[in-house]
């Protein structure tokens, strides 16, 4: 018995309701027949069957709410019927378990032949279900195999590493075994909750090696060879057909059928290769890279229409325009979709409030190359930012509202106990802010470890979630890569960010208007205007640059 998880319908759709189901418990369904009718806030999608079998439980009731990845229903598929008969029979047994397996391969045989053992390969294989990797996550995208279909892995060996929306993880073995099947390419999108590899264990290797003879050990692939002209013939020959399938309706994936409106596509329009008729997501790119859009718009549209279209729109001349290259096209995301995401919402929810300021540097730097000798004696690397950081927990003791967040209703001000700055980092899968947790708490060499570590793990995007979470205040330091001024948006929940901008050497006038050479380092702040005013921040500014400026004030306060 296989349960149904209700797959993902897009554009962030996490739950939708049950409005009818087309069978009931116990009836007989065939592949692609349509089952449920599900409705989501923007339409009513069509769920069908994925194989043949039986019905055996509805595990939503007709009128309730159906999780994304969540069992919709249970089926019986169709070899698995042919299996309790022969359990019935009296037949081995083994022969039983042997037909059982076979049922996750829609193209191999229900019952072992006379004489024929089972693969045993087939029934020690075990699916690696990828497991909840925590913070609401569904999805990740694999970056990384470590190890290939048919190679040995022992216990905990890192076996592939994938991407979520905050960072990088490893996935490791769960036993020693043989790698036999990886479910999701490199680069594609894996489920939580659903298989990401097959393995056959440790113990499974040796019955493998000793079960059956030599010839019976290439049954299967010579099988699985003999059937691939079969299924070419079915499914109309390599160029595909368009087909109906059994109840009048083109067969597809509800991820065919979603790729296919984004693209702007009808599913006519596409020729299946698939079973029946049906339509696969190699179907749709394929077309795609095949100009069927433009030929699509050309045979809807006039000759004139179609031109002045191909002058405007650079995309559908691209397939002719070849000595002008292809447009290259790269999927947004991981930490670059979330970072989207959350600087959209940002942006248009908050008012923001920008306030700049130069602070001379000068004696913070001479400080700074005094103390580098002893920071790196103790085996830390002493940047400008440890000193920032600090500098801005002593200046929240005199506003401390730029480290307070508001409620989800903004009914209240909730003021943290806690310093935590983040930093944001330019690391190679996107932009990444983890933050110093406690710096009122540390001392400046502590600080500059923790700066250290962070940064080398947001770099190699394999920071921890918990570096992530929790800041209440944030620094970009974009004045290491060039730049005097930028225009920060605050990173949520927080309530103010300061862009630094980079250091130069300028004239300015003394107290003896003697004109003298300083380093001056630009800064920009962007405050919440909701709850953060002018005098709010121009006020802690001058707290933070008085110690940046006199840097040694800051003994004064350091406990």
């Amino acid at each position: 018995m296989s349960d149904f998880m209700l797959p993902d319908i897009g554009e962030g759709i996490v739950e939708c309701e049950v409005v009818e189901w087309r069978v009931a418990e116990g009836d007989v369904i065939e592949e692609d027949q349509p089952v449920v009718e599900v409705m989501t806030d923007k339409a009513l999608v069509e769920i069908t069957a994925p194989e043949a079998g039986r019905i055996t439980r509805l595990h939503v009731p007709q009128g309730e709410i159906a999780k994304v990845h969540a069992p919709l229903f249970a089926y019986e598929a169709e070899g698995a019927d042919s299996t309790e008969t022969a359990a019935a029979d009296g037949e081995p047994a083994e022969a039983t378990s042997a037909a059982s397996a076979s049922t996750g391969d829609s193209q191999a045989p229900s019952t072992a032949g006379p004489g024929q053992k089972p693969a045993s390969r087939g029934r020690a294989a075990k699916d690696f279900i990828l497991p909840d990797i925590g913070e609401g996550i569904v999805e990740c995208e694999v970056v990384e195999w470590r190890i290939q279909e048919g190679e040995t892995i022992a216990e905990d060996q890192p076996v592939v590493d994938v991407m979520t929306d905050k960072a990088l993880v490893e996935i490791t073995a769960p036993e020693a075994g043989v790698m036999s099947k990886l479910h999701v390419a490199q680069g594609e999108i894996a489920r939580v909750h659903a298989p990401l590899y097959a393995y056959t264990p440790e113990a499974g290797v040796g019955e493998d090696e000793e079960s059956g003879s030599p010839a019976e050990r290439q049954s299967a692939p010579a099988a699985t060879a003999e059937r691939a002209p079969e299924r070419e013939a079915s499914s109309g020959g390599p160029e595909g057909v368009q087909g109906q399938g059994p109840y009048g309706r083109i067969p597809a994936a509800p991820a065919v059928r979603r790729l296919l409106r984004e693209h702007d596509l009808s599913l006519e329009a596409v020729p299946g290769s698939g079973k029946q008729g049906r339509v696969l997501k190699e179907d749709v790119l394929n077309y795609l890279e095949q100009g069927g859009l433009e030929q699509g718009a050309a045979s809807a549209s006039s000759e004139k229409a179609s031109a002045a279209s191909q002058a405007t729109a650079p995309a559908s001349s691209a397939p002719s325009a070849s000595s002008q290259g292809e447009v290259r096209v790269e999927p947004l995301r991981g930490v670059r979709a979330v970072m989207a995401r959350r600087m959209v919402e940002s942006a248009s929810t908050i008012p923001h409030f920008q306030y700049g300021e130069e602070i001379d540097v000068t004696a913070l730097l001479a400080l700074r190359e005094r103390l580098k000798p002893l920071a790196q004696a103790e085996g830390a690397r002493l940047t400008l930012m440890p000193f920032f950081m600090k500098a801005m927990a002593l200046a929240v003791r005199e506003a401390p509202i730029l480290n307070a967040r508001l409620n989800d209703d903004v009914s209240e001000i909730h003021y943290l106990p806690s310093v935590n700055v983040g930093m944001a980092v330019d690391s190679r899968t996107g932009l990444l802010v983890p933050n110093v947790k406690g710096v009122e708490r540390r001392s400046l060499l502590e600080v500059a470890a923790e700066v250290q570590r962070l940064t080398e793990a947001a770099r190699s995007g394999k920071v921890a979630q918990e570096d992530l979470r929790d800041g209440t205040i944030s620094i970009s330091n974009i004045g290491a890569l060039g730049g005097t001024y930028a225009a920060p948006i605050i990173n949520a929940p927080e309530l103010a960010i300061v862009a630094i901008g980079k250091t130069q050497w300028l004239p300015r006038f003394d107290a003896e208007d003697r004109v003298v050479k300083r380093a001056i380092m630009t800064v920009t702040w962007a405050g919440d205007h909701r709850v953060i005013d002018g005098g709010t921040i121009a006020r802690f500014c001058n707290a933070w640059k008085g110690y940046l400026e006199d840097p040694e004030s800051m003994l004064l306060h350091l406990s």
